[in-house]
């Protein structure tokens, strides 16, 4: 069964979007999206690899 990254719940408790990252296939739920976005260092340990991603650059 599929589970969110970061709060572990399943695709039977909460939609879950599908990502790739470093040629896996990852879960997580749209309230769980916000981190992905804004504090991406937060799921360094359950995306090992994500610590190394430098932000883009976007002018605001």
């Amino acid at each position: 069964m599929n589970t969110c990254l970061n709060c572990n719940r399943s695709e039977e408790q909460i939609p879950l979007l599908v990502m790739q990252f470093r040629n896996k296939t990852v879960h997580i739920c749209p309230q769980c999206l916000p981190v992905l976005i804004h504090k991406p260092e937060n799921l360094a340990e359950k995306l090992p690899g994500m610590e190394i991603i430098k932000p883009a650059e976007h002018e605001h």
